[in-house]
């Protein structure tokens, strides 16, 4: 086992300190389980920036720009969500 599971065994139970199940999540079973918050965010910036760098272009109607721009401010809503779940993530233990 690597990083935090630490593996227990106690009879013919085995369970983990990190409170993983393998059987659940299998990347639990070779060691690191976990996401990249910042990289994620990151990404998502970037994404809501080059949709919106698309604007600029020779566009016949104004449909792609909506779609554009639509997108745009839905992946920012779902990043100003996710920051502020995150936030206040400890308020809820």
């Amino acid at each position: 086992m690597a990083g935090n599971a630490v593996e227990k065994r106690t009879g013919t139970e085995v369970s983990y300190s990190n409170g993983v199940d393998p059987h659940d999540e299998p990347s639990a079973e070779w060691g690191w389980h976990g996401g990249f918050p910042k990289a994620t965010q990151g990404a998502g910036w970037f994404t809501v920036f080059a949709l919106l760098v698309m604007l600029i272009g020779n566009h016949e109607s104004n449909t792609e720009n909506i779609w554009l721009v639509g997108t745009a401010i839905a992946i920012a809503c779902g990043l100003v969500y996710d920051l502020k779940r995150r936030r206040t993530a400890w308020r809820q233990n």
